[in-house]
């Protein structure tokens, strides 16, 4: 499918999905029925994807045990949705992408860890995972076009890997980089996107006990398609800032720009803290739809999770503005 861009970074409307998929329960109904129900083959593939963990050499950590601190507070959504509906546009501008990502390499998956910080390095994947310890935990997932989904996800406190960084006093900031593989993501074709996929948060931001950093999702290695082998997870913003796939933590004092801000920055700001009294220049925050039971339910300040995080945000309204939840 061609994409136009109007002017300059402008996000094209087809690049993202129309308000009325999210609004209309039959469409979404529809959508998912031809991503899951319709396609038998497609769904056997993801199956097999996720369960061929004798090929990953980290598969015997999982299960790992459950942190129940951290509960969701809803039932969590049905695994073979999760795994059949994707944003990720290295491959492909639609949400049926699980097939196409298996094409993605994971080993060799090299991290690499610099900037500000004491001793750049380049870590192994299998060689980080075993210097962290893995928990699980139920978190709800709130995706910018109102979509969302409470799922189990396996990894580590983003603080753990800040404490093997030892960033240097003048670091504010962490950008984050998404593996840009020519040769089995078909989506970096599209010129008009600043490939590589790049995000960033605040160090306090990562720092905070809901920050986590996934390895494992419903007591398995993450699928490809939702983000293997490493991806954030940051339930309190709006899901583009669960940046995936990662392969680079960059240290810094400036505040990094990220990949739909580069973009459109009015729609798609740094902040994205969820906020059911700002809109989206299209379309109302106020509610969300569940994925597994298309329910469509009213959205809260920070999806729910403000006694953890909204003391981060304390005086900057006046600072920033509407900017904050954007």
């Amino acid at each position: 499918m061609l994409l136009k861009v109007k002017r300059g970074w402008e996000l094209p409307e087809n690049a993202a999905t129309d308000e009325s998929v999210y609004v209309n329960r039959r469409a979404l109904m529809k959508g998912l029925g031809a991503g899951v129900i319709a396609a038998p083959s497609l769904l056997a593939s993801m199956k097999s994807a996720h369960s061929a963990i004798e090929e990953d050499p980290t598969a015997k950590l999982y299960p790992v045990d459950r942190n129940e601190k951290y509960k969701g507070e809803r039932p969590l959504d049905e695994e073979e949705k999760v795994l059949a509906y994707n944003n990720f546009y290295e491959f492909g501008s639609h949400k049926y992408i699980s097939s196409a990502a298996q094409a993605m390499p994971l080993r060799p998956w090299t991290v690499t860890i610099d900037g500000l910080v004491e001793e750049p390095m380049q870590i192994d994947f299998d060689s980080l995972i075993g210097k962290v310890q893995l928990e699980e935990r139920v978190y709800r997932h709130r995706c910018v076009e109102r979509w969302a989904m409470t799922v189990p996800w396996s990894g580590f406190t983003m603080d753990q890997l800040v404490k093997i960084a030892r960033p240097k006093s003048d670091a504010k900031y962490i950008m984050m980089k998404t593996l840009a593989d020519e040769s089995s993501m078909p989506g970096l074709k599209a010129g008009w996107f600043p490939w590589p996929y790049t995000e960033g948060v605040r160090i306090d931001e990562a720092m905070n006990e809901l920050t986590f950093l996934a390895t494992g999702l419903y007591g398995k290695p993450v699928p490809k398609q939702n983000g293997a082998p490493l991806r954030l997870v940051l339930p309190w913003k709006y899901g583009f800032k669960s940046i995936k796939s990662i392969v680079s933590f960059t240290f810094t004092s400036e505040q990094p720009v990220g990949f739909w801000e580069e973009l459109q920055a009015k729609e798609y700001g740094f902040w994205a803290n969820v906020n059911p009294e700002v809109s989206h220049p299209r379309w109302s925050q106020a509610y969300e739809e569940l994925l597994s039971s298309r329910e469509r339910i009213k959205t809260r300040v920070y999806n729910g999770y403000g006694e953890y995080v909204a003391h981060m945000y304390d005086g900057m309204e006046q600072q920033v503005g509407e900017r904050l939840f954007r």
